[in-house]
């Protein structure tokens, strides 16, 4: 095949029209109001009488002797308020201060975590501070900055991947996510996005997942592909045969064959299409990256020949069909794809996919991109790979 595009009536088998919707939703629970704190501070209990006030008691008398009295127990009166006055407010000083409140020295850090034991160690102590540097609670800290940094790499990821993608302005329905080659933390770390729908057929892409499937019921059995299947095999990846990939679904014992495998490779929304519909194969972009990993990383189920079989032919792909996630591979080290294309018979609308292993920028990349609902195959085909190519420049840029 030497055709740039491959023609429509090689993929879907004959096939008929599938539809469905997939969708959730999250909501928060509402947050609780903060309590708010008592500013106030109480009254004083004891009331001061004011300088030179005569009390109730004087007050009743009126004869001379009384008066006589007044012009030496005035000064006296307003000396014992005086004093009085004084107690009062010096008592309220000290009961108002934070020492006396909290009744402890007024040299304690109050910023010391309370739960760090002191093992009786006066708080002014050189051993208590050495302490409080040393405590456990330091030591979860540290690893809680740890795992911060990790979360906080991954959503500067997604969110760089989403904003260069949706800058695109993309039509119809589309699907992308991008991740490091041998990531440890497997499809958790790929950054996505999505308009439209979450699941897609999978047209031709599915025959990657169909040859790994027959290499992994293999491997348990204890047996090897004969000449015949890897002929078919080598069509089947290489030529995007449907006759070949028809003959070898069969083999892995279709849907349930394929869903037995698929639990061992991590993809958890991935479901056959009926009989021998294939190409109707219901999958996301993370599933497909499941896959990936499952293919080209050294933590899969896959035996290293097999995984290196699938990887040499996703390598050799005919010239006619050497475009999609290719697009993004900037060092020309061997990228490693398969497309899969379909025109859906009931809208005459098309489905554009593209799953594989590309270099950009000295990175390796595990990127699946899919889409439907696409006006013309070219359009949809260019649009796969300005997604591909924004979701990797992305990716790199934001994960440095």
């Amino acid at each position: 095949m030497e055709q740039r595009r491959p023609l429509a009536d090689r993929e879907g088998g004959g096939w008929a029209a599938m539809a469905g919707t997939h969708g959730d939703g999250t909501g928060a629970a509402p947050v609780p109001p903060r309590a708010e704190e008592d500013a106030g501070a109480p009254e004083p209990a004891t009331r001061l009488v004011a300088p030179g006030a005569i009390p109730a008691a004087a007050a009743t008398g009126s004869a001379p002797a009384h008066a006589a009295a007044r012009s030496w127990t005035r000064p006296l009166l307003i000396s014992v308020t005086a004093l009085a006055a004084m107690a009062v407010l010096t008592l309220a000083t000290i009961v108002q201060s934070p020492s006396a409140k909290a009744g402890s020295d007024i040299n304690t850090n109050t910023t010391t975590d309370t739960a760090t034991p002191k093992a009786g160690a006066s708080p002014s102590s050189p051993s208590a501070s050495a302490s409080t540097t040393t405590s456990p609670t330091d030591v979860s800290a540290t690893d809680a900055g740890t795992a911060d940094t990790a979360a906080t790499t991954t959503a500067s990821t997604q969110a760089a991947v989403t904003s260069a993608v949706r800058a695109l302005g993309v039509s119809g329905n589309v699907s992308v996510a991008v991740t490091d080659a041998g990531s440890t933390a497997g499809t958790s770390s790929a950054a996505t996005y999505a308009t439209g729908a979450t699941s897609y057929d999978t047209a031709s892409i599915v025959k990657v997942d169909i040859l790994a499937t027959l290499l992994f019921q293999d491997q348990k059995a204890g047996t090897q592909l004969t000449a015949s299947q890897k002929a078919l095999a080598t069509k089947m990846i290489e030529e995007s045969d449907n006759s070949a990939a028809l003959e070898l679904w069969r083999t892995i014992g279709r849907k349930a064959g394929l869903a037995t495998a698929n639990a061992s490779f991590g993809l958890t929304h991935t479901v056959g299409g009926d009989n021998d519909l294939w190409g109707l194969t219901q999958t996301t972009a993370g599933d497909q990256i499941a896959l990936l990993h499952a293919v080209f990383d050294s933590g899969s189920p896959l035996s290293s020949t097999s995984r290196a079989y699938i990887a040499g032919l996703m390598r050799s792909v005919v010239a006619g069909e050497r475009w999609g996630v290719s697009a993004a591979d900037t060092d020309s080290s061997g990228y490693a794809l398969k497309n899969g294309w379909l025109q859906r018979s009931a809208t005459g609308l098309w489905d554009i996919n593209s799953i594989g292993e590309v270099t950009y920028d000295g990175h390796r990349l595990l990127v699946s991109v899919l889409s439907s609902g696409q006006r013309t195959e070219q359009g949809a085909i260019d649009q796969v790979e300005q997604v591909a190519q924004a979701a990797a420049k992305a990716y790199v840029a934001s994960a440095a």
